[in-house]
């Protein structure tokens, strides 16, 4: 048994308020409350049996329980979890049958246990309590709402799992929820204890990290093995408290995210350490995750490539390609979201890029010295729309400050041209070839102050033949990956401002757009064989219109350097695009991104040569009606982008 937390009275004024009880005169509640009990549960501790007697319902007051099926699997226990049940929700709802004297299927039929997953307090409900409060409306509506919920959520995580069981077998890790994995409870501190308590605290625990939280043990941030090393030691740092030194607003994960969830978390974001929060609180947090427990409980050795990449030298560079070509293979074949594909693998591209500037920087200082002055390194095309799955060829630029003086400007330029070409010799040793357009910081054209790209858009616009427009689209999917932030940011206030100045450039754009419109399948894809028409090329006539139109319209509205899924988000917020429609797009771009990814994969696998021609003869049924709808979406978002001109 656990102490409890709050008193009998505090939690008797919360079972008043419950739709169950909260029709109930104060005199009448009494009567009843007298007949229940409060009954309290330690973390881990079973609260029902496979056969228990079910004589009564269990309302949670607090903490988390979960429900599951217990079985012997060769000589082992194992336990399928089936849901996770909250406060304010009902233990023993499968029993009601019982309670409407419904007879049983079997005499001793076996039923799910259940258990605390964390400390929990429940208030027991005797069947003939509720009797006494069933005739009320508000009561019957209660439970009948509180069943179809369960009903529904437990027919869909029954699917998810026969769905999953089936494709990758019980015991693959991918399918693992966080809170499976994770170590708990969380070694804590609160932010005014002293840094030498919180350090004797995580050598006493043999722990790499701790989470700081207020008086409240609401989450504050985060304390490191590498915090204490730069923020302490390295500093000299004598006195302070843990509040002084912690990483504050950490990244968190909640308990139900799935691993791989987790696994791209720690890719993405850079970090170790994960504290896993609540579903419904980012401030809760009940354990923590790092990303060696991941690593140790998978051993399918997936993300090593983490260490390949910063370890690659000019010898193994080359390498790193097939590691990543690993990974985005084991996640195409486990089924992981398109979308999600995309961000882990995206990532790992970009800390390869990362490593390749940083090189190019050391060649460069050592010939010519450190940076005369700021910069930012730019990708452009798929890399820049966070969609490479597989190496293309180089899209990039440069970007510097202007020289404080006239006479340094040569210099400067001299200084880039040298950084530019090596970053291009990086790249192509890592195994991006040389773009055929030239599109590339060792070029003249892709590098410059912030001036010198403020009068090429100037160009694009008095000269918006179609070459430069399409060069235009191709630089509107730029992203910033390395440099000055600054310099960044100066730079997508001067686009912006030019873009703004040349209002021809977009809207000659969006009449090519209107020019080649995105083809529309409105007839069943069988009904396609019959006029011949057996594919289409999914990135000329799908993805490019896709992006092309949402890139004129958020550089309309002053969204530059932005990945799809946040240009929709900002045009969104921006009332452009209504929630539906946003809605549609996102499924429209995952449908089409994910034909592309598959078939180029496969094609890659048959060492066959690379295309974006897929055939409707080799898609599912599901496939071809999905892409669709998909190109429906398109063909609404690229007559909404010509519209904005006004030439619907």
């Amino acid at each position: 048994m656990m102490e409890q937390k709050k008193t009998n009275k505090e939690y008797l004024e919360q079972v008043h308020l419950h739709p169950l009880f909260s029709g109930a005169p104060a005199a009448e509640f009494g009567a009843l409350m007298e007949a229940c009990s409060l009954q309290s549960f330690s973390k881990n501790q079973r609260i029902l049996y496979s056969q228990s007697p079910r004589d009564g319902l269990l309302l949670i007051l607090e903490g988390l329980t979960e429900v599951y099926v217990s079985f012997s699997k060769t000589k082992e226990k194992t336990q399928e979890v089936l849901e996770v049940l909250e406060k304010g929700e009902v233990i023993g709802l499968s029993s009601l049958a019982d309670f409407l004297g419904e007879p049983a299927a079997e005499e001793n039929n076996y039923t799910v246990e259940v258990r605390a997953i964390e400390e929990s307090v429940c208030l027991y409900i005797p069947y003939h309590v509720m009797e006494k409060v069933w005739h009320r409306e508000e009561v019957r509506d209660f439970v009948m709402r509180h069943v179809a919920v369960r009903l529904r959520d437990i027919y869909a995580s029954l699917a998810e799992q026969v769905h999953l069981a089936q494709k990758w077998g019980e015991s693959d890790p991918f399918i693992q929820r966080v809170q499976d994995v994770m170590n708990a409870p969380p070694l804590m501190v609160e932010e005014k204890e002293s840094i030498q308590h919180t350090a004797e605290k995580m050598v006493d625990q043999q722990a790499s990290s701790i989470v700081v939280v207020n008086e409240k043990q609401r989450l504050q941030g985060i304390i490191t093995e590498k915090d204490l090393v730069q923020r302490v030691i390295a500093a000299d740092r004598q006195t302070g408290t843990a509040g002084d030194i912690m990483s504050s607003s950490p990244f968190t994960i909640s308990r139900r995210a799935y691993y791989y969830e987790a696994m791209s978390s720690f890719l993405m974001n850079g970090i170790k350490h994960l504290p896993v929060v609540n579903e419904d609180s980012n401030s809760q947090v009940v354990g923590m995750i790092t990303l060696s427990d991941l690593l140790k409980k998978q051993n399918r050795g997936k993300f090593d490539v983490l260490r390949e990449i910063e370890a690659s030298s000019s010898e193994s560079l080359s390498e790193v390609k097939f590691a990543i070509y690993e990974v985005l293979g084991h996640l195409i074949d486990d089924g992981i979201p398109i979308l999600h594909i995309m961000k882990v693998v995206t990532n790992l591209y970009d800390r390869l890029i990362r490593h390749c500037t940083e090189l190019a920087l050391e060649e460069v200082k050592e010939e010519l010295g450190a940076p005369p002055c700021r910069f930012a390194f730019f990708l452009m095309g798929s890399g820049g729309r966070h969609e490479q799955f597989m190496m293309t060829d180089q899209d990039h630029f440069l970007v510097y400050e202007e020289p404080e003086k006239e006479e340094d400007r040569q210099a400067n330029d001299a200084y880039f041209k040298k950084l530019g070409e090596q970053i291009v010799y990086w790249l192509e040793t890592a195994g991006y070839k040389r773009c055929d357009g030239n599109m590339m910081a060792s070029a003249p054209g892709w590098r410059g102050t912030i001036d010198h790209w403020e009068d090429r858009i100037r160009t694009w616009g008095l000269r918006a033949t179609n070459e430069n427009i399409l060069l235009g689209q191709n630089f509107l999917a730029f992203r910033w990956i390395y440099g000055s932030e600054q310099v960044r940011d100066e730079f997508v206030t001067g686009v912006s401002r030019q873009l703004g100045k040349s209002k021809i450039f977009l809207r000659r754009a969006a009449e090519l757009e209107k020019n080649v419109p995105v083809p529309v399948l409105d007839h069943p894809i069988r009904a396609l064989f019959r006029v011949k028409k057996e594919g289409m090329d999914i990135k000329k006539q799908a993805l490019f219109p896709f992006h092309h139109s949402l890139q004129i319209l958020s550089a309309e509205h002053g969204i530059l350097g932005e990945t799809p899924e946040e240009m929709i988000e900002h045009l969104k917020d921006k009332r452009v695009l209504d929630e539906p429609f946003a809605d549609e797009l996102l499924y429209a771009y995952e449908v089409v991104l994910h034909i592309r990814v598959t078939q180029s994969w496969s094609r890659y696998k048959l060492e066959e040569e690379n295309s974006s021609e897929v055939s409707f003869r080799q898609m599912k049924s599901r496939d071809k009606e999905a892409l669709i709808q998909a190109l429906k979406a398109i063909r609404s978002l690229q007559t909404k982008a010509v519209a904005a001109f006004g030439m619907a």
